[in-house]
């Protein structure tokens, strides 16, 4: 499988590319960037490590490198400016991704290939890639909340000093402000996490604003998330390549789901070697799909406002 990550030259590209060569499961990575020679180092530098774990191939090079892909993944973005407004930000990343999406035309992709939108506003901007017509809708992800499940599942996990694999719990609709916890499925082996003695209320609260700022605390601490990120990247495109059934919280186009459509945003979503290969429906309390209800109307007016 080959898998090209636009943006590759940065820390979140660098970092999946990373991950997957940990994973070892994708024989061919290429690094494109707009700093063509960043990209190629870190190529390169990936390449002196092959001999120690998959042996696989890596390159860089222009959007026509991007040619027999079988998913591409968009990590490029623009970070805020001193005093500029999200609105401002979404405005300069919509417009970069535009020219990303326009690039990207004339290249020969695979019938299967599929698109991974990593790039912030991720649900804004899968919204255009789906837009784009250039592959089938269900072929365009976003990664959605994949990363702020496991940030929760990871806080959750600290919490109860628990292994964090056995925690299961969600985080659905958008990877903003609007993210909606899902309490009432989550569990620690199998034990609902109501039921654990010691939980409260105030607990629930205080993990999921955690998860909410853990983002944000990581780019004071050291500057910019990447490890985290590249991981999350790694699951997804390791279930495309396996074509697994992992059911991730991707951002995809819904179509009813809860009653929400025409919108992208996260849903638990089968994944496999063509994208979404069905958005599961989950039972949640009155109070949750008020809030996926509220966190898609946020895009939505973030759409309008940005004239999408």
């Amino acid at each position: 499988m080959k898998v090209s990550i636009i943006g590759g030259g940065g820390r979140v590209g660098s970092d999946a590319a990373f991950a997957l060569q940990l994973g070892g499961i994708v024989r061919d990575i290429c690094l494109l960037d707009a700093n063509a020679d960043m990209a190629a180092g870190e190529a390169l530098d990936l390449r002196h490590g092959a001999a120690l774990r998959g042996g696989q191939f890596f390159t860089s090079g222009d959007y026509d490198a991007l040619a027999g892909s079988d998913c591409v993944v968009i990590t490029a973005g623009l970070r805020r400016k001193p005093d500029e407004s999200r609105l401002d930000l979404i405005n300069r990343n919509v417009t970069l991704f535009k020219d990303i999406l326009a690039s990207m035309k004339g290249v020969k992709l695979p019938e299967h290939a599929t698109i991974l939108v990593v790039s912030n506003p991720v649900d804004i901007l899968t919204q255009l890639a789906v837009q784009s017509g250039m592959v089938a809708e269900h072929q365009v992800l976003g990664l959605g909340t994949v990363l702020d499940t496991a940030r929760f599942r990871s806080l959750i996990a600290d919490h109860f000093h628990v292994n964090a694999l056995d925690v299961k719990a969600l985080i659905l609709g958008e990877h903003g402000d609007s993210m909606v916890p899902i309490w009432s499925s989550a569990t620690v082996g199998g034990v609902p996490i109501a039921s654990i003695p010691g939980w409260a209320d105030d607990t629930a609260g205080e993990l999921f604003q955690k998860t909410k700022t853990s983002g944000a605390e990581v780019i004071r601490q050291k500057g910019g998330a990447g490890r985290a990120v590249g991981i999350s990247i790694q699951e997804v495109v390791e279930a495309i390549a396996l074509d697994n059934g992992r059911v991730l919280p991707v951002s995809a186009l819904q179509k009813g789901t809860l009653g929400v459509e025409g919108v992208c945003y996260s849903m638990p979503t089968v994944v496999g070697r063509r994208g979404a290969h069905q958005i599961w429906e989950p039972k949640v309390t009155d109070a949750e799909r008020e809030g996926l209800h509220k966190s898609a109307q946020a895009l939505k007016d973030t759409l309008a406002q940005i004239g999408v």
